[in-house]
């Protein structure tokens, strides 16, 4: 295995993580919010401490604060980020609590939503995402992939019962002030194949469902798929640069004006192009902040 993957640069961690981990790693409905472990995130911020380069940071913070203050208003907020490996959020979280006050007060309300395969596929990937604050749910991609017809009934009464456990902790965890963070692409996005970079249709229920709405775009990225994409310990460990950028605080029923307008007549389906216009939006921060990153 590469001598930089997570499994064998960080496997001298894997005691103390199974040691301090309390995470329940089969999902139902009495456990899709899971609040952070404290004692496991010190471990994660060291990690994105040796891998960021000097550099790193938050841009337009004046927006994230906006944010922020919408959020104290009592208004329901989501942000929407672009995921390209499974240090987006500990990297966001990281760089948040070390720009100000502002930036560590969000960070606390940050509540963020992954799926399934997080908790239930390795105790040891389950332990790293424990850290953070989160929202389970079940992705209707999941669903696509099985052909037993027994397994397939049996997978989506589960799915609709989670699914409808954790609208409700979302529901209840942005009356109590705190901002839903959520990946658009449903998956990480691997290099080649533009589909993974695809915002997923329900992602429109988010946005219809919220008040303000924070894009984040992502330039670097310290950890880099293996071989094998589906192994999360084997993703190699790269020391980079990293730049996340907050959009202005979009209003959610504007924004969702806006996606029609860029569309035009065209488009059939109505909740796929606001999520279409999402990542239009992230992409063209993305490219923005790439040309001076180098």
């Amino acid at each position: 295995m590469n001598p930089d993957s997570l499994a064998v640069k960080y496997r001298h961690l894997f005691p103390e993580l199974a040691r301090l981990s309390r995470a329940q790693n089969v999902i139902t409905e009495d456990n899709v919010y899971q609040p952070a472990n404290t004692g496991i995130r010190p471990y994660m911020d060291r990690m994105c401490e040796e891998n960021m380069l000097d550099g790193s940071e938050i841009r337009n913070m004046n927006n994230a604060e906006a944010f922020l203050a919408a959020l104290k208003a009592g208004k329901k907020g989501i942000i929407l980020m672009e995921h390209y490996s499974n240090f987006d959020l500990p990297g966001l979280m990281y760089l948040l609590e070390r720009t100000s006050a502002t930036g560590k007060e969000l960070a606390s309300r940050i509540i963020a939503i992954a799926g399934m395969k997080l908790n239930e596929d390795n105790p040891y990937v389950a332990a790293f995402a424990e850290a953070y604050s989160r929202i389970i749910i079940y992705p209707s991609r999941s669903l696509a992939s099985i052909t037993d017809p027994e397994t397939l009934k049996r997978e989506e009464q589960r799915s609709r019962v989670i699914n409808l456990a954790s609208m409700r902790a979302l529901d209840k965890a942005r009356k109590e002030g705190n901002a839903v963070l959520v990946f658009p692409s449903g998956t990480r996005y691997r290099p080649g194949q533009p589909e993974t970079k695809r915002g997923v249709r329900e992602i429109d229920s988010y946005i219809r469902l919220s008040d303000v709405m924070l894009l984040i775009s992502i330039n670097g990225n310290c950890l880099r798929f293996s071989e094998d994409p589906k192994d999360m310990l084997g993703d190699v460990i790269h020391k980079d640069r990293i730049i996340m950028t907050a959009s202005p605080v979009y209003d959610c029923l504007e924004f969702r004006k806006q996606a029609a307008a860029w569309a035009g007549d065209t488009a059939e389906d109505k909740k796929q192009m606001v999520v279409d216009y999402v990542m239009h939006c992230l992409e063209t921060m993305h490219e923005e902040n790439e040309k001076g990153r180098i």
